[in-house]
């Protein structure tokens, strides 16, 4: 890596650096204000170096960092979106958890991996970076889900995820494995050249392993028919949490689905349009319908966000049509 990789990682490693440190303060000393402090200058800080990186990876050639990770325009929309909800997380989480009883530092640690998670999901170029910072966000989600472990509802909820989640990773792991059996490849550069330039490639390995795919990113999506989990885990988590789910996770995911889909040419594929048609259709109506009969706000926002993704599903298949 050179000095110029660094520069472009930048956010990334000032968000890791602040864990790091934050985690360290903790360890010397419990103090609820200076956690956030640290977790808040950080996040500033590494929202304040998007243009830095962006000086050196915002232009016409993207900055490749490794196999791994790829610099590019796209990456610092979402990094800048990512930082900006991550930052709001940290000013409603203070005085949230001020009010609850207990230390609650631990839960800015868990939002910075958290957010690395996210920033490393939207700037993979390979299936390997792509699963790290799946993984990263979602072990941290488990912990902050359940954080307020002395109440009943977090910890159902918590459990509900970390089950769920789990299932989600098993399908995504099977279909990067079929997608490795049909073309040879984890790097999504050299995926996309393959399916776009005519290769000969067997697809029947390669439909089957989209399905797998799409199955994994749908339940962090939470479209339908992926959405059972989003009404409960909504309700059980504390209410920064919740708005951290809605914003964060679920950005970092959507960024990762249009980067494969389209960088790829799979969303061009008639069986990939069919099914993503038909998962926005039934988001719509079913986060719509479900919402009308939900006397709990969190619950209605819940089904309001599942219908929200069917909408922006609507654009990601305008392109494909």
């Amino acid at each position: 890596m050179t000095g110029t990789d660094i520069v472009a990682i930048l956010p990334l490693l000032l968000v890791a650096g602040t864990a790091v440190i934050t985690m360290l303060a903790v360890a010397i000393r419990r103090h609820h204000l200076l956690s956030a402090a640290i977790t808040l200058a950080g996040l500033i800080a590494a929202f304040a170096s998007f243009w830095l990186a962006a000086s050196v990876s915002g232009g016409a050639a993207p900055r490749q960092v490794t196999p791994l990770l790829v610099v590019d325009r796209y990456a610092l929309f979402y990094f800048g979106l990512i930082l900006a909800a991550s930052i709001i997380f940290v000013l409603l989480s203070y005085d949230y958890l001020r009010k609850c009883e207990g230390d609650h530092d631990e839960m800015y640690i868990l939002m910075l991996i958290a957010t690395l998670g996210s920033l490393v999901l939207a700037a993979s170029s390979h299936w390997v970076s792509l699963f790290l910072g799946l993984e990263l966000l979602s072990v941290a989600l488990y912990a902050m889900i359940a954080y307020l472990h002395t109440r009943p509802l977090p910890v159902e909820a918590g459990i509900k995820y970390l089950v769920l989640a789990a299932a989600s990773a098993a399908f995504l792991l099977f279909g990067i494995a079929l997608l490795y059996a049909a073309l040879g490849t984890m790097e999504l550069p050299r995926m996309a050249a393959m399916l776009t330039s005519g290769a000969p490639f067997d697809r029947t390995l390669v439909l089957p392993a989209l399905a797998l795919v799409i199955t994994g990113l749908g339940f962090k999506l939470a479209v339908v028919p992926f959405h059972l989990w989003t009404p409960d885990v909504y309700e059980g988590a504390p209410a920064p949490v919740t708005a951290y789910i809605a914003t964060v996770s679920k950005g970092a995911i959507f960024a990762v689905l249009l980067r494969y889909f389209y960088q790829s040419g799979a969303h061009g594929f008639t069986p990939i349009f069919l099914v993503f048609a038909i998962i926005a259709m039934a988001s719509m109506i079913a986060g719509n319908l479900l919402g009308l009969l939900q006397t709990n706000v969190k619950r209605m926002l819940a089904y309001s966000s599942i219908a929200h993704l069917g909408y922006m599903l609507v654009a990601f298949e305008a392109d494909g049509a």
